[in-house]
């Protein structure tokens, strides 16, 4: 409104002409908050002190003694309103309800996330188990010649881990561009940091790697002359 801090508004007469001339005097300025969802920029607002025309009264409760403050207030409604129904809600309610979509989504996205990842560790653990029965001979040659658990679990795991970090290369870029997508539809929103998609790879490997690491640690452990006895 052309002030350069909000103390130079105190005192000063508004000319509303949208409102017939009104023309109240500035006694406060509040601070900037959000009465609405994040996807919503901040719009001008105006408080006046005039009789009430709406539909709800606000009522600032304690939350230690609830149950009886509810029955206290409906009693006073009922003798103020008789025949009115006593029908009420929590603000804080109110205002959970504007992400109840968000929230579904990521419950949603969180439950389907989980049961990938499952899926991918079953099947990389089948793969795994597969891979070290194919070469189950060269295994048990190399722990002849010397070559440790430690040696003959990462030639079993680093092919793996591999295409683990293969498709996280591929699989960053586009989490961001979707991710980046949905974010702006909020007026107020996060940036989206690179470290969130390197813990992200980071686990991914290191579940992928303790999947691995029980078929590869088994098969080094194994017994080489079982493997090498048909020979």
């Amino acid at each position: 409104m052309g002030y350069k801090k909000p103390e130079d508004a105190l005192g000063k007469t508004l000319v509303i002409n949208e409102w017939g001339g009104f023309k109240p005097i500035v006694v406060g300025v509040v601070n900037d908050y959000h009465q609405v969802s994040f996807k919503k920029p901040l719009e001008p607002t105006l408080f006046t002190c005039d009789w009430y025309e709406g539909d709800y009264f606000s009522v600032r409760l304690h939350t230690g003694q609830l149950p009886a403050t509810l029955d206290h207030i409906q009693r006073a409604w009922t003798k103020a309103f008789p025949g009115n129904p006593f029908e009420y809600f929590f603000l804080d309610d109110y205002f959970n309800r504007q992400y109840a979509s968000e929230r579904k989504f990521g419950l949603l996205f969180t439950s389907f996330a989980v049961l990938a990842i499952l899926i991918s560790c079953l099947g990389l653990f089948g793969l795994s188990a597969y891979t070290a029965s194919q070469r189950i001979k060269e295994i048990g040659i190399r722990k002849v010649l010397g070559a440790s658990v430690m040696d003959i679990t990462t030639m079993l795991s680093k092919d793996f881990l591999k295409l683990v970090v293969l498709a996280i290369f591929f699989a960053s870029p586009l989490t961001w561009l979707i991710m980046n997508g949905w974010l702006q539809g909020f007026a107020y929103r996060i940036n989206i940091h690179w470290w969130v998609f390197a813990l992200a790879g980071a686990l991914a490997v290191i579940i992928a790697l303790l999947t691995v690491s029980f078929q590869a640690i088994k098969a080094g452990v194994a017994n080489p002359v079982d493997s090498l006895r048909a020979e």
